[in-house]
């Protein structure tokens, strides 16, 4: 069997180093499985991945793709039937048609999930998620503070805050991304500006935010710091100003801040199974009952990779862009 595979010779601007390659799929092994890839996101670790730039640089030839979603085509192993859906909860390579893989690689998922939406549970659902349930006890009631809240990952968090009861101040930088995440639930939508704090406190009287979500750093995780209530904690999963974080000695000698960061990678790496497979299960029931939805911009056939490429790397998109290998 043929698998059509997106793959990198060399490290560069990824439309310009992928290239759609025919490769011969591996014979199955004792309980592996082959399965058909459904779709696949291009997300900004991919591009990363492609540019040699990655927390993990892989050897070449290599295939990018870190999340996507799979109908089992071929089984020898009991836990899996042909029709499955799958998800990859490691990193294989997604960027191709056709692929083997052992069971550890994957987790069913079910089979009436919308494949697309399947297709992008392992990042940011899951960072939003682990944000919320991995480093501190928050409560329905309770108050988060997240910046970049138009983010893949801000928006998974306030669709999953609002499932827990849990109440979001969210951030952003231009006014004219308000109305969206209005519309998505977002009760609190504030400009990342100087008044930022004053703002916070005015809504939140005396119970201030517990948890602060910091994908950008800089002077925007600084405003989050100065909000949190006494042994708040801060998790960063992202760097989007490009600026460390600076703390002020204050934040830790009298509020007691805690500091912490995440990355789904390890997290996916050390933690056991039936964790792991818990979180996505609860993920996918939400995505199923219709209270997790991620906008999704525009899907490319995989010949159309050069176009999807590009387009994933500007500016004000309106959702993600997708290969979807059931197209051409």
């Amino acid at each position: 069997m043929i698998s059509n595979t997106l793959q990198l010779h060399t490290f560069g601007q990824p439309e310009d180093v992928c290239h759609l390659e025919a490769l011969e799929v591996p014979t199955l092994g004792q309980d592996d499985i082959l399965v058909r890839m459904l779709a696949t996101p291009i997300n900004p670790a991919d591009i990363n991945f492609a540019q040699g730039t990655y927390g993990v640089k892989p050897e070449l030839p290599a295939t990018p793709g870190i999340e996507g979603c799979a109908e089992v085509l071929q089984s020898n192993n009991p836990k899996f039937a042909e029709g499955d859906k799958v998800i990859f909860i490691q990193r294989v390579g997604t960027w191709r048609s056709h692929l083997v893989c052992q069971e550890a690689q994957v987790l069913k998922i079910p089979k009436e999930i919308d494949y697309r939406q399947a297709a992008m549970l392992k990042v940011n659902p899951a960072t939003a998620w682990q944000v919320l349930h991995q480093f501190k006890q928050v409560q329905p009631g309770d108050w988060v503070i997240q910046n970049a809240a138009n983010s893949g990952v801000g928006q998974c968090l306030i669709q999953i805050a609002n499932e827990l009861g849990i109440h979001t101040i969210n951030t952003v930088r231009r006014e004219e991304l308000i109305p969206d995440l209005e519309a998505l639930g977002a009760k609190h939508v504030l400009l990342d500006d100087t008044e930022l704090v004053s703002k916070v406190r005015g809504i939140c009287g005396d119970a201030a935010p517990v948890l602060a979500s910091n994908a950008v750093g800089g002077d925007s995780a600084l405003r989050q710091m100065d909000a949190l209530g006494e042994f708040g904690g801060q998790v960063t999963f992202g760097a989007m100003s490009m600026r460390s974080l600076k703390v002020p000695n204050k934040f830790l000698i009298f509020k007691g801040i805690q500091l912490y960061g995440l990355w789904i990678t390890k997290w996916l790496g050390s933690a056991k199974r039936d964790e792991i497979a818990a979180v996505y299960q609860n993920l996918a029931t939400m995505v199923l009952d219709g209270k997790l939805n991620q906008k999704i911009e525009k899907c490319y056939a995989p010949q159309d990779h050069f176009d999807a490429l590009k387009r994933a790397q500007e500016n004000q998109r309106d959702g993600k862009i997708l290969i979807d290998w059931t197209i051409g």
